[in-house]
């Protein structure tokens, strides 16, 4: 164990930062039949998905519950599963089944700790309420929902989808929790990789398939900012923040709202000071496509997952110092810090891994 233990919401100083989580091993929460099907019998490549993306099999995304009592996980093998960090046996961890294809991406509600919602490329949306493990209410969208984020205020949510076999164009669908058909649908030009709302709700910021990451209001989702400069006729206005080469594949906004953090398929992390939307520093450790991103409860540190590599790097945000390595057995591709302790979950060899937790000890 570290010589010093970190409580809730207490700050880590980056000189004890490896120090501290020298003293923890890494916690596997498994299931057993979820690890055999996964090795035996392989879902199959979902037609319309990119190498890397089918290849992330088991879990393929984690989302921390607000109380950072909860993580839960949505898996190639259909399933969701919610667990206790401090509880790694899958006896005591929650399953919910009903999807029909893979999970594409959870996340609790910002302000209910028990509220969970979950998006599959069955082009259904579910909303679980973890303790009874009942679904509450479901929205089904057109074509295959990839992503979504909740609003701060927790009733709402965007979800961002494609219709089957297109390439290009995507759409956003606006969801009330308490309904079971969008509230609105908008069609964006290019492909929606990834989304995250400003911390008022008034904004959204969209990762899209042409290296940009738009800024749009809500709930109109148009654009909120204009160039300040004269464009050629028949050309966009929109002011956007361009940071990548190729694809712009994840987006995060650190808990302080001052950092805006985007990464792409050009390997490239990029920050953005939130008040002049310009480009603070670029992080270049990662060894490919980042296609996640996030920050440690403080907004002190950020970590991004790939599919290529076997380290996670953690960074310091405000001056782009390297601050410690993870060493992993293969790629991570998915990441979540938890949002009021400094334990980091991820998924490597298709099952979820936290570090920070001390199972033996009641905080």
């Amino acid at each position: 164990m570290p010589s010093f233990v970190i409580k809730p919401r207490e700050r880590l100083q980056k000189e004890k930062f490896s120090n501290y989580f020298s003293g923890f091993k890494v916690q596997a929460y498994q299931d057993p039949a979820a690890a055999r099907n996964m090795q035996f019998h392989n879902p199959p490549a979902d037609k319309g998905k990119d190498t890397d993306e089918v290849a992330i099999q088991g879990v393929r995304t984690i989302a921390w519950n607000p109380l950072s009592s909860l993580v839960a996980t949505g898996s190639s093998d259909r399933t969701v599963r919610v667990w206790n960090p401090d509880k790694p046996v899958v006896r005591q961890s929650t399953e919910l089944k009903g999807h029909t294809a893979t999970i594409e991406k959870v996340a609790f509600n910002p302000i209910k700790d028990a509220e969970l919602c979950s998006v599959s490329a069955d082009g259904v949306v579910k909303f679980w309420d973890v303790r009874t493990k009942t679904c509450t209410n479901e929205v089904r969208v057109s074509g295959e929902a990839s992503t979504l984020v909740w609003a701060p205020d927790g009733d709402f949510l965007i979800v961002g989808g494609k219709e089957k076999g297109s390439i290009g164009s995507s759409k956003l669908f606006i969801l009330d929790r308490t309904q079971s058909t969008p509230a609105a649908v908008k069609t964006m030009p290019v492909r929606t990789n990834d989304l995250a709302f400003c911390w008022s709700s008034k904004r959204v910021f969209v990762a899209t398939g042409d290296g940009r990451t738009r800024i749009l209001s809500f709930p109109d989702l148009e654009p909120v900012l204009k160039v300040n400069y004269p464009v050629a006729e028949g050309e966009s206005d929109e002011f956007s923040l361009k940071g990548h080469s190729a694809e712009c594949l994840s987006v995060a906004l650190s808990p302080t709202g001052r950092t805006l953090a985007t990464g792409g398929t050009d390997a490239i992390i990029a920050l953005w000071d939130t008040t002049k939307w310009t480009c603070q520093r670029t992080i270049t450790t990662m060894a490919g496509p980042v296609r996640c991103l996030s920050f440690s409860w403080d907004g002190n540190y950020i970590i991004g997952g790939s599919t290529e590599g076997a380290e996670l790097e953690v960074t310091q945000t405000e001056s782009g110092e390297h601050i410690h390595t993870f060493k992993t057995a293969q790629p991570v591709a998915v990441v979540a810090w938890a949002p009021t302790r400094f334990f980091l979950a991820y998924a490597e060899l298709g099952t979820l891994r936290i570090v920070g937790v001390d199972t033996e000890r009641k905080y």
